[in-house]
């Protein structure tokens, strides 16, 4: 049986919290209402959504641990939306499915800083449009949530940060949380700033994905910012927190959801089903497995469907044999989306999204899809669910 003293915790997690760079851990608006709900109601539901450095046993469970010392009468729900590989894009339209199905969020922990830049390898407005859907649209469905973002790093990243220079998918997160008052944690950064000092190493760190220490460094930003921002008094009920009237980017994914493919009538060589996984090259993750897909090989017919939205892409997976979607939206807008990821797709059945238009005007549209071979056999499309916008 473990036995927790909250005061002895709370106490020893604060002696380990002091001289973090001010600039490092940015408290903007505030985040009481997540301390009413905790103390009052005893009950709480945390969310935490990234990719692989949220999904594995990192920094969160460690403010999970930090959060019921803190609230020691109080019940949690804690869900761990983190899936390795994805993007803010891929977050934008799962939001729905994996966090706000739940029910209200008291406490939403949020990064996609590395993999906007390492895994999709996006541009600034990608980047915008990814992160700004997260938080707009949780900001409309449950506007008392309190929300922190973290800035996680990868070897490049940390490199431009020693030079004095901001990663792109940095600067563009951080547009957003301005924009939308959203507090910050910058682990990269302070990561930076220690190593120049001496006080910390990348080794200690672990890399890309923390081990223990860097785990510890990052939990412990996030107890001084959850320290400083409960020193407050509570208000007797939780309070909306702003909203902007305008997004930064019109064509952000704030109404992003997820399109089952399972509604769609398929056409010849088409199937909604599990692939024979064991005939396939290649290796699987056990996340998507055990669960149909759409998939297809060329020369399969074409396949159309209605849809309605400002934009449409696919949550794929992407594998040694991934081909490219040929696509024609409402007869006119025309292209081809290659599949494959030149960096992972080459021994892995790899998670991305792909956007086929981002731009179109609002209301009903038809698509029409076929697959396509790209660069030698590669001509097999695994599609796990449309998103929609």
């Amino acid at each position: 049986m473990r036995i927790i003293i909250p005061s002895l915790i709370f106490a020893f997690c604060a002696s380990l919290v002091q001289g973090f760079d001010h600039q490092n851990i940015t408290l903007r608006g505030n985040l009481l209402n997540s301390m009413t709900v905790f103390e009052k109601s005893q009950k709480g539901r945390v969310a935490f959504m990234g990719g692989s450095i949220t999904e594995m046993d990192g920094y969160r469970p460690m403010v999970m641990e930090f959060l019921k010392s803190r609230f020691l009468e109080t019940e949690f729900e804690f869900i761990n939306a983190g899936i390795s590989s994805t993007c803010s894009t891929t977050g934008a339209f799962r939001l729905e499915r994996d966090v706000l199905s739940m029910g209200p969020i008291d406490l939403f922990f949020l990064e996609f800083a590395v993999n906007d830049d390492q895994d999709a390898g996006h541009r600034w407005k990608a980047c915008i449009r990814g992160m700004e859907g997260i938080i707009r649209n949780l900001r409309t469905q449950h506007p008392r949530s309190d929300i922190i973002v973290t800035f996680f790093v990868n070897p490049n990243m940390l490199e431009i940060l020693m030079n004095g220079e901001i990663p792109r998918s940095m600067g563009a997160h951080e547009a957003v949380l301005r924009k939308y008052k959203v507090s910050r944690i910058h682990l990269g950064r302070e990561l930076a700033s220690q190593i120049s000092e001496g006080t910390f190493g990348w080794e200690k760190f672990g890399g890309t994905h923390p081990k223990p220490a860097g785990n510890r460094l990052c939990a412990e930003m996030h107890i001084k910012l959850l320290a400083r921002a409960w020193s407050g008094t509570a208000p007797i009920l939780p309070q909306k927190h702003y909203l902007p009237s305008e997004p930064l980017d019109e064509f952000s994914y704030f109404r992003g959801r997820f399109f089952s493919p399972s509604q769609i009538k398929l056409s010849k060589g088409w199937s909604y089903s599990e692939p024979l996984w064991s005939e396939i090259k290649g290796s699987k993750r056990n996340r998507y497995m055990n669960r149909p897909l759409l998939h297809a090989s060329f020369p399969a017919a074409p396949l159309s469907f209605e849809f309605s939205g400002t934009a449409i892409g696919a949550f794929v997976l992407a594998g040694p044999d991934a081909g490219s979607i040929r696509y024609v939206i409402d007869g006119k807008k025309r292209g081809e989306v290659d599949l494959y990821h030149p960096n992972y797709s080459k021994g892995l059945h790899y998670p991305r999204s792909v956007i086929f238009a981002h731009d179109l005007a609002p209301g009903p549209h038809q698509i029409i899809i076929q697959p396509q071979t790209s660069k030698g056999e590669r001509n097999t499309v695994r599609l796990l669910e449309f998103c929609l916008n």
